[in-house]
Order: structure tokens, then sequence, then C-alpha cells
């Protein structure tokens, strides 16, 4: 399943560069998105060296079906707006 990366979850003067909000294809509602929780999400960065980051979907995000991911390791600003992978 595929997930289009929203933003870095931030506060009002923070941002959080490990934690992305996530809007995983198909999921409207915070019922299909709560059935994500615990899944694994792959990042793949372009160019050749082909980086990959890994990380965990933890909670719903909002009641759209969006769902926030805690990563390894931080997230380049590059990969917003790019596509990741959720494992099943």
């Amino acid at each position: 399943m595929k997930a289009i990366i929203a933003s870095y979850v931030r506060g009002r003067h923070t941002q959080t560069d490990n934690k992305m909000i996530l809007h995983p294809e198909g999921t409207k509602e915070r019922k299909e998105a709560l059935k994500l929780v615990g899944k694994k999400v792959e990042w793949t960065a372009p160019g050749k060296k082909k980086t990959t980051i890994t990380g965990t979907i933890t909670i719903p995000h909002g009641s759209k079906g969006y769902v926030r991911a805690l990563f390894d390791r931080g997230m380049p600003g590059q990969s917003i707006a790019t596509t990741a992978e959720i494992k099943e």
C-alpha cells in the first residue's frame, strides 16, 4: 500500500524531523486509519544511493484518514509530497 508524505509533525515553534504525517491511499476515515497502526513504513530516497528509511505507524491523525509515523532517523525535506510504502 502506498502513502503520500504530507508534512512533519510540528508545533507552533518546533518541528520533529523523525515524525511524519502520511495519507495512505484509500483511507477516508479514522476507523480505516486505525487498522494501519503498528505497520511498517519505508521511504526510499531518490538518486544513486537509494537510501531507505524505515518507520512505524503509531496513531491516526485527525478524522480524515491520515496517520502519524515514527521513523528511525530524521527525514529530509525532499521527502515531503513523495510516496512511502506501507508494508502489510
